[in-house]
């Protein structure tokens, strides 16, 4: 039962995608649904991981949430990394902190290593249990507790109802 719904979750997904791509003509409709039957069909073995998404409303209400919470985090630190880059004479201090996450999914891990990555400044470069690396253009805080509320935090408390 759990494939058959993670099945039908990249049917949706990847027909959703292909129709903001290509927009809502009717051969262009059609063919998107061809081509997420067979992307999943051809995937149907790796699907599992996609059981780990909820769909209650709050859930779908975090989605959109966490979108606009990642876009304005994007936002704010593509201007960070740019006011470095234009005054060099601003202070960095580079370095690797240690953050934990309380997430429990591998996509929902996934999704947030990304999430870090995205945003300029962070970069996720190992992942260890609960446990993930991150290289930081300025790093505010050494300790754990620190990091990871500075960096895991504002996207970790969404990404557990979604995945939860």
């Amino acid at each position: 039962m759990e494939k058959i719904k993670s099945a039908l979750i990249a049917v949706v997904i990847l027909f959703a995608i292909w129709i903001l791509l290509a927009g809502v003509a009717k051969q262009e409709v059609l063919l998107g649904l061809i081509v997420a039957v067979l992307v999943t069909a051809l995937f149907y073995n790796k699907l599992y991981i996609l059981a780990d998404i909820s769909f209650k409303p709050k859930s779908i209400a975090f989605m959109i949430i966490y979108l606009f919470v990642f876009l304005w985090e994007l936002i704010k630190s593509n201007i960070d990394v740019a006011k470095r880059i234009i005054s060099p004479k601003l202070p960095i201090n580079p370095g690797i902190v240690k953050v934990k996450t309380k997430l429990k999914s591998p996509l929902g891990r996934a999704v947030l290593a990304n999430s870090i990555t995205l945003t300029p400044g962070t970069l996720t470069v190992e992942m260890r249990d609960e446990y993930f690396y991150i290289h930081w253009i300025d790093v505010a805080k050494e300790d754990v507790l620190g990091a990871t509320e500075a960096i895991v935090s504002k996207f970790e408390k969404y990404l557990e109802v979604i995945y939860g």
